[in-house]
């Protein structure tokens, strides 16, 4: 059986431009995890160096340092490198533990980008650190201590991250880490939440006649077991732990993003999904920006000068998330907003403001209804100010409004099929580097 076709179909039966000597190393090196056996080679012998340079660590490992030495023995690194700036790749479905660093199987394992970043800070030619992300999310296990590691990476070097096109829930925690996070116009962001998918076959059992007899010890070592409905008692101690870590993401993106985004906003946001200009208003993004320009702008800072202005439960979104575009005009009847308390901050006793106070918030509650209309949101700033709204309250509005335009409480992990065109980031990079050649 293959494994990776989309290696396999370019390797074998086809005509091939290379070095046979080259072609073999690379099929003994990997040549087991495309066909799921050993394969052997008749007729000529590969140099050991070859079939070390090709021969790939079954893991990053979470505990040793083994691929950062390996890449410095072999005087390459794992990612690309523009002028100084490492280029992390965070794509397709985001898994724990991972075969190798890579996406070819159309997975990225958080230990293969703990490794990278690793590697980054541990290499004194690098100056900063580029995550690029294009990722629908993936598990729980493992993704919150990686955005602990991005989080403390960034005291070390600085760290952006760039959006094409998608840094939804696990990759959205990951992205929230970085000192600064830049999104095209249609890019999207977000999904801080939880989902966990319980599969009932007993009907199908049933039609078949198979009846399945669990023999257990322990009252509830077949909780959530496929062949019986869901108990309405496990389904609401599941719903109880998925709340927990919502509650654990949210206050990890407020560890990320700091005064841009707290915890009560970002549980505010219900998992819904922002794009552009949306997403920089709600704070879960800080520019919007060609990717590409934006990293190229980032790379090009003299060096010193690019510290940035101030199996179970998944994290994840279904690329189908029919998000309305943030800049669509609004309904002619909107949808009813979010309640207020589930966004808006706690509100202090009310305090006497002086008079240049005073103006100093009618002058934000302005700025948020300018920024409201250029979202397509229509708020009668004299009305908001002589009422005595406070821009936070305002805000929470216009956010409750945005996220009940968002049919983006997604429920699917399904990553992009393999073989997807190249990163714009690292094309970007493969291009400077050709030539500076």
């Amino acid at each position: 059986m293959m494994h990776h076709t989309q290696i396999a179909q370019r390797v074998f039966n086809t005509p091939l431009m290379v070095d046979p000597a080259k072609a073999l190393a690379f099929l003994t090196g990997l040549g087991p995890r495309i066909t799921g056996r050993e394969i052997s080679v008749e007729g000529l012998e590969i140099a050991a160096e070859d079939r070390e340079a090709a021969t790939l660590p079954a893991r990053a490992s979470l505990f040793g340092d083994e691929q950062t030495a390996r890449q410095t023995r072999n005087g390459s690194q794992p990612f690309a490198v523009v002028d100084g700036i490492a280029i992390i790749e965070i794509a397709g479905t985001l898994v724990h533990r991972g075969a190798w660093i890579g996406q070819s199987s159309g997975l990225t394992s958080y230990e293969g980008i703990a490794a990278q970043l690793q590697a980054a800070l541990a290499d004194p030619a690098i100056r900063g650190i580029a995550l690029d992300i294009d990722s629908f999310g993936g598990e729980v296990a493992g993704a919150f201590d990686l955005a602990d590691r991005i989080r403390a990476a960034r005291t070390q070097k600085p760290v952006h991250a760039f959006v094409a096109d998608h840094a939804l829930s696990a990759a959205y925690a990951l992205a929230s880490q970085a000192d600064r996070i830049v999104l095209p116009r249609t890019g999207a962001v977000g999904s801080i939440g939880v989902v966990a998918m319980h599969s009932d076959m007993s009907g199908a059992l049933d039609q078949k006649g198979i009846a399945v007899t669990l023999i257990h010890a322990g009252a509830r070592k077949v909780d959530a077991n496929p062949y019986q409905p869901l108990p309405e008692t496990v389904r609401a101690r599941i719903a109880g732990e998925l709340e927990d870590l919502r509650q654990l993401f949210a206050e990890t993106v407020a560890e990320g993003r700091g005064r841009r985004l707290d915890t009560l906003r970002a549980l505010g946001t219900e998992a819904a999904v922002f794009r552009g200009a949306a997403a920089v208003f709600a704070g879960l993004a800080d520019e919007v920006a060609d990717p590409v320009t934006a990293f190229r702008a980032f790379a090009a800072a003299p060096r010193g000068t690019t510290t940035p202005r101030g199996k179970g439960p998944m994290m994840t979104t279904a690329p189908e998330d029919h998000a309305q575009p943030a800049l669509a005009p609004a309904a002619s009847t909107p949808p009813e907003p979010a309640p207020p308390a589930a966004i808006a901050p706690p509100q202090t006793a009310a305090v006497a403001m002086s008079p240049e106070a005073i103006r100093a918030e009618a002058a934000e509650v302005s700025q948020v209804c300018a920024q409201a209309a250029r979202l397509g949101i229509q708020i009668d700033a004299a009305d908001a100010v002589a009422k005595g709204v406070k821009p936070d309250a305002l805000r929470a509005k216009v956010l409750a409004d945005l996220a009940a335009r968002s049919d983006a409480a997604g429920i699917i992990a399904i990553a992009p099929a393999a073989g997807t065109k190249e990163s714009p980031i690292v094309a970007a990079a493969k291009k400077s580097a050709a030539a500076s050649r």
